[in-house]
C-alpha cells in the first residue's frame, strides 16, 4: 500500500476523530479539472473509488487519500504554437511584436489549448497515528509530501506538524553500522547504499546489489564519506531504504505477514483494509525503534512545515 513513508511529528494530540475528520475532508472533496484549470487537488476515498468514505480508521490510525489532477500541456507545444502565431502577425503587420504582446499572446494560446489537453491524476496516501502522534505520507519527494501536509493543514485550519529532529545524526549512525558492524540485531543492512562526502556534496557513490561489508565500500567510508542512504531490513518484518532525513523509500512488508491475505481471497477494498492494518502496526513499532536509536523524542523542536 505504501511505497514510501515521509514522517512528520505532531506537536499536539490529533483531536479529530474519524467522523469529524470525514466532515472536514468532505469540504475539499476532489473534483476534476475544469476546461481552463491547470490542476485541482482534493480528497478521495482511500479504499478506492467504489467506496464513499474519505477516512478509514484502523487501530487509532486514520487513513486518507489526496488526489491531484493536472492538465498536460507541454511547454514545447506552447512554444511552437506561439512562434507560429508571432510569425503570422509580424508578417501580416510588418513589425516586431514586443515582449508584453508576446506574453499576452502566450496566455491566449494556453487558454485555447487547455480544454483539449489530456489530464493525469496522482493519488497520495497518508495517515495520522493518533496514538503516537506521527503523520506518515506516501510520497517519493519532499515537495510532494509538503504539498499533502499543506492540503491537510488548509482542510483542518491547523496542523502543528514538524519534520523529525533527531538527537543523533542518522548519517553518522548508519556510517558506524557499516564501518564497525555495530547495527542493532533487529536491523540488517541490505545490498544498497548512497555514500556522500561531508565536505563535497558533489562527491557521491551509489551502490546497488553489492556486499556493503566489502573493502571497496569500507574504503570509501574510511576516506570520509558518510552513508546518507542505507537499505535495511527490520526484524524480518519491513524492508526499506533509510535516508538521513529519516524518510523511508522502497518500503515493503515481509511476505510472511501478507501470506494469510493471499489465501483469504479478499475483495479489493477488504484487501486494502487488511494491508493497511498490518502496515500501520508494523510502522508504529518501527518508529518506536527509530525513536530509540536516533533519539527523536529528545530533540526540542523539529523543522516546521
Amino acid at each position: 500500500m505504501f511505497r514510501n513513508a515521509r514522517l512528520y511529528r505532531l506537536d499536539t494530540p490529533f483531536a479529530a476523530g474519524a467522523a469529524e475528520l470525514e466532515g472536514l475532508l468532505a469540504r475539499r472533496r476532489f473534483r476534476p479539472c475544469g476546461p481552463v484549470e491547470t490542476a485541482t487537488l482534493g480528497w478521495a476515498a482511500p479504499l478506492g473509488e467504489e467506496t464513499a468514505a474519505l477516512v478509514h480508521g484502523v487501530g487509532g490510525c486514520l487513513l486518507m487519500c489526496a488526489r491531484k489532477q493536472e492538465r498536460l500541456l507541454p511547454a514545447a507545444a506552447v512554444a511552437e504554437a506561439l512562434d507560429e502565431r508571432v510569425n503570422e502577425l509580424e508578417a501580416g503587420e510588418a513589425r516586431d511584436l514586443g515582449r508584453a504582446e508576446r506574453r499576452r499572446l502566450r496566455e491566449q494560446i494556453i487558454g485555447e489549448m487547455l480544454p483539449r489537453a489530456f489530464t493525469r491524476s496522482r493519488r497520495t496516501m497518508l495517515y495520522v497515528d493518533t496514538e503516537t502522534g506521527w503523520l506518515v505520507v506516501d510520497a517519493a519527494s519532499e515537495k510532494q509530501a509538503d504539498e499533502m501536509v499543506s492540503l491537510l493543514r488548509e482542510t483542518l485550519e491547523t496542523l502543528p506538524a514538524k519534520l523529525p529532529d533527531p538527537g543523533r545524526s542518522p548519517a553518522s549512525i548508519m556510517t558506524d553500522w557499516l564501518l564497525d558492524g555495530a547495527a542493532p540485531p533487529d536491523f540488517l543492512a541490505g545490498d544498497a547504499c548512497e555514500l556522500r562526502d561531508a565536505d563535497d556534496t558533489g562527491s557521491v557513490v551509489r551502490c546497488s546489489g553489492q556486499d556493503l561489508a566489502s573493502d571497496e565500500i569500507l574504503n570509501h567510508l574510511r576516506a570520509g564519506k558518510r552513508a546518507v542512504k542505507l537499505a535495511l531490513e527490520w526484524d524480518e518484518r519491513l524492508s526499506f531504504v533509510l535516508a538521513e532525513d529519516l524518510a523511508l523509500k522502497r518500503l515493503r512488508v515481509a511476505e510472511s505477514l501478507l501470506q494469510e491475505l493471499d489465501e483469504e481471497g479478499l475483495d479489493p477494498a477488504a484487501r486494502l483494509d487488511a494491508e493497511f492494518a498490518i502496515l500501520a502496526l508494523q510502522l508504529r513499532q518501527l518508529l518506536q525503534r527509530l525513536d530509540e536509536v536516533f533519539l527523536l523524542s529528545s530533540a526540542s523542536s523539529g523543522k516546521p512545515v
